[in-house]
């Protein structure tokens, strides 16, 4: 009888252990979500650092997905003459987050970011768009909804043609699908149109320019870049033409400063004093 017992405790704990295995092994991949990227050209791509792999990559597989989280995704051409593009990405438990994005010199260059969270209410559907320059036309199936940043609430669960634009940047249009129970979000980036037409200095350009490197009316014969919008509200300013180089300032969306020198991706600017730095070509554009 001691031995029987004995065999069923031995058995008990076995399978009380591979049980709790399998439950482990559920729940680490249940908190996990799908990333897929795509680029032209194609790039390398990192994960807060970790190098993944070349464009096009899918982190689609089961055993393969990122845990959910917030990271910072970086994708480096390739094309050691094009600029790099990072940014911040929310990876959701058992959805994909798909990065897409287009390189291109002067400002040229566009993408999207489309990701989805859960909604409390699984009956609800939202769509939330935001995009770089903000305030531009949003339209849904050829329905403008507003400008960006823009939160639309209940759209049909279906598949729907998204298109974002503003003046001066090109038209930027999305294929997306609202499922219901998620909210899904849209991060558009516009690139610059070809023929646009740099916007004028802001009436404080002038009395600002002293202490900011501005260009004033007097200097309007020299060639000048305006600063384009940006992710991140500003732009940096670089000891050198290189993403590795120090930074000695940053300078403002929508302000125009003397161009001193040009190299490959880079322009170098006046700022504070008379001081001079570099700053990437894709966030300005020359005058």
């Amino acid at each position: 009888m001691k031995k029987i017992a004995i065999v069923f405790i031995i058995s008990f704990i076995l399978a009380l252990g591979l049980f709790l295995g399998v439950q482990q092994y559920l729940t680490a991949h249940s908190q996990k979500g799908a990333l897929q990227v795509t680029s032209s050209p194609q790039s390398k791509v990192y994960l807060n650092d970790k190098y993944l792999g070349q464009t096009p990559l899918c982190k689609c597989e089961a055993t393969d997905m990122v845990a959910a989280g917030d990271y910072t995704i970086r994708l480096v051409p390739l094309d050691t003459e094009l600029q790099e593009f990072q940014e911040k990405v929310t990876i959701s438990q058992a959805v994909l987050t798909v990065v897409d994005r287009k390189f291109g010199k002067n400002a040229q260059s566009e993408g999207s970011i489309i990701s989805l969270s859960a909604l409390e209410d699984q009956k609800k559907t939202e769509l939330l768009v935001v995009s770089f320059p903000q305030g531009a036309t949003v339209l849904l199936d050829g329905q403008s909804i507003g400008k960006t940043p823009i939160l639309s609430q209940d759209p049909t669960e279906s598949d729907h043609v998204l298109k974002v634009s503003k003046e001066g940047y090109a038209e930027k249009e999305v294929r997306i699908r609202t499922p219901l129970g998620y909210k899904l979000t849209v991060a558009a980036y516009l690139s610059a149109s070809a023929n646009a037409v740099a916007p004028a200095p802001s009436p404080d350009a002038s009395s600002s320019a002293e202490i900011t490197g501005a260009v004033t009316p007097t200097q309007s014969q020299k060639k000048s870049v305006v600063i384009l919008e940006t992710p991140t509200g500003y732009l940096r300013v670089r000891e050198t033409a290189s993403v590795a180089a120090a930074e000695v300032g940053r300078v403002l969306p929508g302000k125009t400063y003397i161009l001193s020198s040009e190299a490959d991706g880079w322009y170098e600017i006046v700022i504070d004093n008379g001081q001079k730095g570099w700053i990437s070509t894709q966030y300005a554009t020359k005058q």
